[in-house]
């Protein structure tokens, strides 16, 4: 049946013959033909046919054997268009098994990341993975960065990358391996070059692939930087020459990201009908009189929505075509004699969208009559089907929806009322069983309560606006995105119920999520807050948590203290606060906090299992013992606290209660990378120096830019006489993070083993400079002085790093061996003539 209907709908296609017959000669060129093009960029004001041209498009590429996939803006994100394209290929006999499986996974990691961010794990030898690049990348990826423009730019740069140094260690902590992990941080890195694999498979089968991108005005934003990636880099691997992409949207290319590529991009840009068009396309419906023509042309203008709207009437007379001042809703349904059908047309306006659920309320009709006014709506030309769901064209839709509300104000209300309390009850039907938490987080249920909301402003703007903006406030913890859909429901609602004051809400709030993200959201909602607001201490914790994302600490520090003076039992806030502190380095301040979070929440694990971790970070062991011990038994399942417990019992020095723990860790969670770089601490205090390298390789293999690994698989491999390999560790630690002090100063004593001892002193003075009071690096670098005969430079380094460390007796012995070389150095008879040794003077 859907076949059939189409093959109609293409029969009537009238006018765009170019367009059509350039995209329709591109296939009779080879991909390595000069003239061949490998994008057709569609655009022009709504209302124009860009749908129809694109869909027509479609179907002339499947004429020439070619596989396609159609996305519109129902795809939210570039996971999402991918899931939009291997869908539509599986219906076509190409099952991409490896993208649907990764994009699975890619959903359930994103539900589970906002947990794994509570648990980010802080590193006393600092950042792990400081790399400003690995930084932006994983907490924009998550949305946790407002914007990657210049706001993102003017952050400071350290605070930036630690940021993400602990998200990227919390998330490993949390999921079962790094593929998951870069699943959550940067998604389009691991699907798209399994997408371009699967696509080139496809290739091999089929002449040509075709990925139409409609809508583009809306998918745009996410789609076009990750497109031009796709097309003119090889940084995700190879895109099969025989894809052709069309895009269609409101706006031109911007020519500063695609200006360069002129010369593979066909520009299409569509205006009204040409009037040649109009009279064919008024033609082919049997409406030919002179007079009735010109009223059309009149009339519509040449709008293809509007012409085709009336030529579906056939008029037979200019009577019949109606006044010149007649409504643009009118125009629509001027020829409609029906009633019935008439009023089902107004009023299914009223829905941003439609399927039988929402007809059904919207249209108040017979049930026996509902499947066949149902299928009358979803065939007029003003109305496009997107899936399971029916829209009205824009240029139809907003008229209709300025009659409804002028002719009848309480008609208005009481229909968008009854919208609102469908939506209602469908949104608790969906909440049923579940926490606030878990709903909130749904796409499915997050776009019924849009409607619910969209419905309740347009029937009591001014009672709707107060819960929408503290809905607004709860948003804003699940990212940007999803900010701006209802920022976007504002200035429609605001727009089509004529309310400047929740339009304007809309406008200002799209302009703060564009300039500063979230955190700049929240703060225009704070300063326009009267001050009864029951949402505002929620609001400032939520600006402090999207602040601290962003490596924002002292700022956060301020709205989380905010918080804390308008609710001081807001446990949010709290917990926040200690989370900032400790990313600040402030543990002891932490402390506190969560002192006062377990007061609040006490049977909640996470936060006494927070609490053990920073006790073990400022080395208090039997506090951190005490409060690990406590979550363990409070959730037995927590791999965190076992491998925290267990680095804790490491550092005190029992190591067979810390193999245990870490043990059950890695049982619990195989693919923890962090629990077994601390097992292969545990076995080089055992002395087991082959179960410590196989671990440490083994967690670089699961997080191949852990920093700290590679300085610790180093210091193994320097620790068995394997100098150079060694290197090669280090090496790639600082690649990572180039002011990792451990690196350097570990790196300075391989290479002085290896006989380098100028470039040794180099890396020392470099671990000093940036640490300098690290006792360690300094004492190397006195032996390192000594071996060049240095020993004024040596002792004054020894005794340097004694004062630092003077409880160390490694450090006093190497001071001892060196004043005792120098001694004899000094007191050694004046050489003889041929002597090669060196005066000591």
């Amino acid at each position: 049946m859907q076949e059939l209907i189409r093959q109609r709908r293409r029969a009537g296609f009238v006018g765009r013959g170019a367009e059509r017959a350039a995209f329709r000669a591109n296939f009779e060129l080879a991909p390595e033909d000069e003239r061949h093009r490998f994008l057709f960029h569609v655009h022009g004001n709504a209302g124009v046919g860009k749908t129809f041209l694109v869909r027509e498009l479609e179907q002339l590429a499947r004429e020439k054997g070619a596989m396609t996939a159609y996305v519109d803006e129902s795809a939210g994100s570039v996971p999402e268009t991918m899931a939009t394209i291997s869908h539509q290929f599986a219906g076509q006999g190409h099952r991409f098994k490896e993208l649907d499986r990764l994009l699975a996974a890619h959903r359930e990691r994103r539900h589970e990341a906002e947990a794994a961010v509570a648990t980010l794990e802080t590193e006393e030898e600092g950042p792990s993975a400081g790399s400003l690049a690995v930084a932006r990348a994983g907490l924009v990826g998550l949305g946790m960065v407002p914007g990657v423009g210049a706001f993102a730019g003017a952050l400071d740069a350290d605070r930036l990358a630690q940021g993400a140094d602990r998200l990227r260690a919390g998330l490993s902590a949390r999921f079962r391996n790094q593929e998951d992990v870069q699943l959550v941080l940067s998604p389009e890195r691991v699907l798209t070059p399994v997408l371009l694999g699967e696509l080139s498979d496809a290739a091999s089968t089929v002449p040509w692939i075709v990925l139409v991108f409609d809508t583009y005005e809306r998918t745009g934003p996410f789609l076009d930087g990750w497109l031009h990636e796709v097309m003119t880099t090889d940084r995700h691997g190879a895109l099969p020459a025989t894809v052709v992409v069309v895009t269609a949207g409101q706006r031109a290319f911007d020519t500063a990201r695609w200006g360069g590529f002129a010369d593979f991009v066909v520009d299409v840009p569509l205006g009204p009908f040409t009037e040649a068009e109009t009279r064919g396309l008024l033609a082919d419906k049997g409406v030919v009189a002179e007079p009735v023509v010109e009223e059309v042309l009149r009339l519509t203008g040449g709008l293809p929505v509007l012409v085709s709207t009336l030529a579906e009437a056939r008029p037979a007379d200019p009577h019949g075509v109606g006044d010149p001042s007649a409504t643009a809703v009118e125009r629509f349904l001027k020829w409609e004699q029906d009633p019935v059908r008439r009023g089902v047309a107004l009023a299914c306006a009223l829905p941003r969208w439609l399927d039988v659920d929402v007809f059904r309320v919207a249209a108040e009709c017979a049930e026996d009559e509902l499947d066949g006014l149902y299928g009358w709506l979803r065939g007029m030309p003003f109305t496009d089907e997107r899936g399971a769901r029916v829209r009205y064209h824009d240029v139809v839709r907003a008229p209709m929806l300025r009659l409804l509300r002028m002719r009848s104000p309480r008609g208005w209300a009481e229909l968008h009322g009854r919208l609102a309390e469908a939506f209602a009850r469908w949104r608790e039907e969906a909440e049923a069983g579940l926490e606030p938490r878990e709903f909130w987080a749904e796409d499915g249920w997050r776009e019924v309560r849009l409607a619910e909301s969209y419905h309740s402003l347009c029937a009591v703007p001014r009672a709707a606006l107060s819960t929408v903006l503290a809905d607004v406030v709860t948003v804003c913890d699940y990212g940007d995105d999803v900010a701006r859909r209802w920022a976007r429901l504002l200035v429609e609602a605001g727009g089509d119920a004529d309310v400047e004051s929740v339009r304007v809400w809309g406008s200002e709030l799209s302009e703060a999520l564009a300039e500063g993200g979230v955190a700049e959201a929240l703060r225009l909602l704070l300063s326009r807050a009267r001050g009864d607001e029951p949402w505002r201490a929620t609001a400032c914790a939520s600006r402090g948590d999207a602040l601290a994302r962003g490596g924002e600490y002292e700022r956060a520090l301020e709205q989380y203290d905010r918080a804390l003076a308008l609710d001081p039992d807001l446990v949010r806030a709290h917990r926040g606060r200690a989370l900032t502190r400790g990313g600040t380095g402030d543990h002891e301040a932490a402390l506190d906090d969560l002192d006062r979070v377990l007061a609040l929440e006490p049977d909640n694990p996470y936060n006494v299992i927070l609490r053990g971790e920073y006790h073990r970070i400022l080395r208090h062991h039997d506090e951190a013992v005490r409060d690990l011990t406590e979550g363990i038994r409070l959730d037995s399942t927590s791999d965190f606290a076992r491998a925290s417990r267990g680095a804790a019992y490491e550092r005190h020095g029992d190591l067979e209660a810390a193999l245990a723990d870490l043990d059950r860790a890695l049982e619990l969670k195989p693919d923890y990378a962090w629990a077994l770089g601390r097992r292969a601490r545990v076995w080089r205090g055992l002395g087991d120096h082959a179960r410590q390298l196989a671990d440490l390789d083994r967690a670089l293999v699961l997080w191949p830019d852990w920093g700290w690994g590679h300085c610790e698989r180093g210091d193994a491999l320097r620790g068995a006489g394997r100098d150079e390999e060694a290197l090669a560790d280090y090496d790639r630690a600082l690649v990572i993070d180039p002011e990792y002090a451990s690196a350097y100063a570990s790196r300075g004593v391989s290479l002085s083993n290896l006989g380098r001892h100028t470039e040794a002193l180099a890396a020392l003075d470099r671990a000093v400079e940036l640490r300098p009071d690290y006792a360690w690096a300094v004492c190397q670098r006195g032996t390192v002085h000594a071996r060049l005969g240095a020993y004024d430079a040596a002792l004054a380094d020894l005794d340097r790093a004694r004062a630092l460390s003077p409880d160390d007796e490694w450090i006093r012995t190497s001071r001892d061996r060196v004043l005792e070389e120098s001694a004899v150095r000094f007191s050694a008879p004046p050489r003889t003539p041929g002597d090669p040794t060196t005066s000591p003077s």
